[in-house]
């Protein structure tokens, strides 16, 4: 992936966030992600921060994206090796937010690991 590439698929990712649209950030996922988050444990009680599959995943993401006033604006995209990439937004909190990503073939969300910094409460 090239880094423009990588660019557009993040900017397109923040955009469906943004947009509310549930489908297109989906679409930006393998079927098989294993996806880990603190806000795992908060919402769901599994200690280890992992969700596996594309459908627990979605449920995930079904509670987050609801919030009102979510914004994310893409700070930076750092790359990796050839199928590692890492998104570095701003959430509308203030707290800044990096989604670790590990793509499949086609470039979806392989596994992905999200680290939260603190934003204003």
């Amino acid at each position: 992936m090239t880094r423009e590439e990588a660019q557009a698929e993040a900017r397109a990712w923040c955009d469906a966030w943004n947009r509310g649209d549930l489908d297109a950030v989906m679409s930006h996922y393998a079927d098989d992600v294993a996806f880990n988050s603190p806000t795992v444990p908060q919402r769901w009680g599994i200690a280890d921060g992992w969700l596996r599959g594309k459908e627990r995943v979605r449920e995930n993401f079904a509670i987050g994206i609801r919030k009102p006033g979510l914004r994310f604006e893409l700070v930076d995209v750092l790359l990796g090796a050839p199928n590692i990439l890492c998104i570095l937004y701003r959430r509308e909190t203030g707290a800044l937010v990096t989604d670790l990503v590990e793509t499949d073939e086609a470039g979806r969300g392989l596994r992905v690991v999200a680290c939260y910094g603190e934003g204003k409460s």
